[in-house]
């Protein structure tokens, strides 16, 4: 299968993490509210009032982390070749691989990226897919099978299509 367009870049975000830290902030603020439910409405308070917003930074701290995994990409294939974003400090870390430098590629089943630098499958790098929400991984397959094939040389899992469940 041919990329339909190969001058584009595809991006891949952290939306699988984002889910996560949307419920922790979520359980936060519910937290919150169940204080201040129980302080107004108790006679004799446990607490101070000024506890019933303790919860509330801790919740927008994860807040910004799941709209930073939504908003910022994990995984870019570009036509020059696949940039991998770090969680911490993007821009220092980045890692950019070239295409021209991967003799073979692979999407494993568990959800991981295997990209070999030789033949013999020697050195490499492995990247997680976890961060990548479980439905979108067989469109990152799709899409690196069919930028190897393009090059003229079959990916290592040509003969068994990735199964991710």
């Amino acid at each position: 299968m041919r990329v339909a367009e190969p001058a584009k870049e595809l991006r891949f975000t952290r939306g699988a993490q984002a889910a996560g830290f949307a419920v922790t902030a979520a359980v936060f603020c519910i937290a919150a509210a169940a204080m201040a439910v129980l302080f107004f409405v108790s006679e004799r308070p446990p607490f101070g009032w000024g506890w019933t917003l303790l919860p509330l930074p801790v919740a927008f701290v994860f807040f910004r982390l799941a709209h930073r995994c939504v908003r910022h990409a994990y995984v870019i294939l570009t036509p020059l070749g696949i940039e991998l974003f770090p969680f911490f400090r993007p821009r220092k870390n980045l890692r950019v691989i070239y295409w021209h430098e991967i003799a073979a590629a692979e999407v494993t089943d568990d959800a991981r990226l295997v990209l070999h630098f030789d033949r013999t499958k020697s050195s490499g790098v492995v990247a997680s897919l976890a961060p990548i929400p479980r439905r979108r991984r067989p469109l990152l397959a799709r899409a690196i099978e069919g930028r190897m094939a393009d090059r003229g040389e079959p990916p290592a899992n040509r003969d068994s299509t990735p199964r991710l469940e």
